[in-house]
C-alpha cells in the first residue's frame, strides 16, 4: 500500500459533522480523508433534511402570506398560485449548489473526498467500496465516525416510498396532498405538516403522547398547540396508531384515542416521522469489537473516544440530540484533540430549533428539567404582542422566556416561540456558553425597534421589573 493511501484522520460519513471534523483536521496539519457513499457530500442535512426543508417552508411561507395575508400590509394581489414543481427545483436547486460548495472546500483544505461506502476493516484500516462494486483500502491512524442516522420505520407503516412515506419523500411531492395523516408530533411532522397545510392540504398529526413536543418546555407545547391549530393542523394527541392500511394510493390510518375510541382517518399520504436511529449498517463495528447501546448508538467517553482509542464517534451517530450543529461541534473537537489541542463541546448550550412559523428555539434547561433536578429557579417572560417590531412586521404571535437560578442569576434556559428566534436565541447560547446572568441580559443595550428588545424585557421579567409590560 502506498503512502498516497496512508492518512491521519480518516472520516467515514460527508455530513456536518464528518465533512467539518476532516477540513479541521486538515487545517491543523493532519493529512486527512472523508469517505462519502451518498455521491453528495452534507449527509442527511444538506441532502434529505435541514436545508431542503428550509427551502420548502421558505417558499410555502411566501406563498401563504401573499395569499392570504398580503392585504394586512396593503398589497393588493389579483392572483396567487402554488407552483410546487418550481418550489421543489428550487429547493433541489439549492442543494446542489451547496453539496458542490463542500466539495469545494473539501478540496481547498486538500481534504481527499473518497466516494464509496467506508467500513472498518480493522483499528488502523478502511476499506471503501464504490457504486461498481470496487473496493480500495486506506490506512488511518485515526478514524472518525460519523455516518449520522435515518428514519425510524414501525411495522405497522412500513415505508412504501410513495403512500406510506418518510421525511425523506415528503419533501418531493408533485402536488400537495388531499389529505396527509402524520404519525408523530415532534419536530419533522410538525415543520413538513406546516408545509404541506400551507399549500392547500388537509393535515391531522397523531401523537401517542399527550402533548406536542414532549421534549420542550411545557410553555412551548401549549402555545404550539394553539398557534398551529389555528393555522389549520389538526392534532389527535394521546392517541396510539393501530394500523395502516394501503390501497394503491389511498390509505386509511387506524387508531385509538386514549379513551379507547376507535379511529379511521382516510388519506393520500403517511408521513411517517417518529424519531431517528443511527446509521451504522455495513460500518464493520463488529469487526473491531466497537461497543454500541441499546439503542444502537455507538458508544464514546468523555473525549468521544470509542471503546477502540484511536476510533472516535460523532454527530447522529452517538448519544445527544441529532442536530447538524452539535455535530459540527464535535468534529471540531475530535480533530483538536487528535491533533493534541483540548478540544471541548458544551453540551449545556445546544440550541434546538423548530422552524415552524412562527419558529420555535430553546437552549438549556426546561422548567421541568430544574424541577427534576432540585434546581430553585425564577423566570421571566416577554410577549411579542408587546414588541414593536413584530407587530409592524405583523407578526405578534409568540414570547421569550429566560429561566435562571433564584440563587446566583445564572442563566439556565431559555425558550422562544415567535418570529425568527432561531437567529436570537444565539444571545443566550453565547450567555450560557460564558456563564452569564439575566442580570447581563438586562443591562446589556438592545437596538430598538428590534425583535431581540424580547429577550432583553424577558431578562428584565425575570426581576419583575420588565418595562413594557
Amino acid at each position: 500500500m502506498s503512502v498516497e493511501d496512508s492518512f491521519d484522520v480518516v472520516v467515514i460519513g460527508g455530513g456536518p459533522g464528518g465533512y467539518v471534523a476532516a477540513i479541521r483536521a486538515a487545517q491543523l496539519g493532519l493529512k486527512s480523508a472523508c469517505i462519502e457513499f451518498r455521491g453528495a457530500l452534507g449527509g442527511t442535512c444538506l441532502n434529505v433534511g435541514c436545508i431542503p426543508s428550509k427551502a420548502l417552508l421558505e417558499s410555502s411561507e411566501m406563498y401563504d402570506k401573499v395569499a392570504k395575508h398580503s392585504k394586512d400590509y396593503g398589497v393588493t394581489v389579483d392572483s396567487v398560485a402554488a407552483d410546487v414543481p418550481a418550489m421543489v427545483d428550487r429547493k433541489n436547486g439549492i442543494v446542489k449548489k451547496f453539496t458542490r460548495g463542500i466539495e469545494g472546500l473539501l478540496k481547498k483544505n486538500k481534504v481527499s473526498y473518497l466516494k464509496g461506502l467506508g467500513s472498518i476493516v480493522s483499528a488502523n484500516e478502511v476499506e471503501v467500496t464504490d457504486d461498481a462494486g470496487g473496493k480500495q483500502r486506506y490506512q488511518a491512524k485515526h478514524i472518525v465516525i460519523a455516518t449520522g442516522s435515518e428514519p425510524v420505520e414501525i411495522p405497522i407503516a412500513k415505508f412504501d416510498g410513495k403512500t406510506v412515506v418518510s421525511s425523506t419523500e415528503a419533501l418531493d411531492f408533485e402536488k400537495p396532498p388531499e389529505h396527509m395523516v402524520v404519525i408523530g408530533g415532534g419536530v419533522i411532522g410538525l415543520e413538513l405538516g406546516s408545509v404541506w397545510k400551507r399549500l392547500g392540504s388537509k393535515v391531522t398529526v397523531i401523537e401517542a403522547m399527550p402533548k406536542l413536543l414532549m421534549q420542550m418546555d411545557e410553555s412551548i407545547s401549549k402555545a404550539m398547540h394553539k398557534i398551529l391549530g389555528a393555522q389549520g393542523l389538526e392534532f389527535l394527541l394521546g392517541t396510539k396508531v393501530t394500523g395502516v392500511e394501503v390501497n394503491g394510493d389511498s390509505a386509511v390510518v387506524k387508531a385509538e384515542s386514549s379513551s379507547g375510541e376507535a379511529i379511521e382517518l382516510p388519506c393520500d399520504k403517511v408521513l411517517v416521522s417518529v424519531g431517528r436511529r443511527a446509521f451504522t449498517k455495513g460500518l464493520g463495528l463488529e469487526n473491531v469489537g466497537i461497543e454500541v447501546d441499546e439503542r444502537g448508538k455507538v458508544k464514546v467517553n468523555s473525549h468521544l473516544q470509542t471503546s477502540i482509542s484511536n476510533i472516535y464517534a460523532i454527530g447522529d451517530v452517538i448519544d445527544g440530540p441529532m442536530l447538524a450543529h452539535k455535530a459540527e461541534e464535535e468534529g471540531v473537537a475530535v480533530a483538536e484533540m487528535v491533533a493534541g489541542k483540548p478540544g471541548h463541546v458544551n453540551y449545556e448550550a445546544i440550541p434546538g430549533i423548530i422552524y415552524t412559523w412562527p419558529e420555535v428555539a430553546a437552549v438549556g434547561r426546561s422548567e421541568q428539567q430544574c424541577k427534576d433536578e432540585g434546581i430553585e429557579y425564577k423566570t421571566g417572560q416577554f410577549p411579542y404582542i408587546a414588541n414593536g417590531r413584530a407587530i409592524c412586521a405583523g407578526h405578534s404571535d409568540g414570547f421569550v422566556k429566560i429561566i435562571a437560578d433564584a440563587k446566583t442569576d445564572r442563566i439556565l434556559g431559555a425558550h422562544m416561540v415567535g418570529p425568527s428566534v432561531s437567529e436570537l436565541i444565539s444571545e443566550i447560547v453565547v450567555g450560557i456558553e460564558f456563564g452569564a446572568s439575566a442580570e447581563d441580559i438586562a443591562r446589556s443595550m438592545h437596538g430598538h425597534p428590534t425583535l431581540s428588545e424580547a429577550t432583553k424585557e424577558a431578562a428584565l421579567a425575570v426581576e419583575k421589573r420588565a418595562i413594557h409590560i
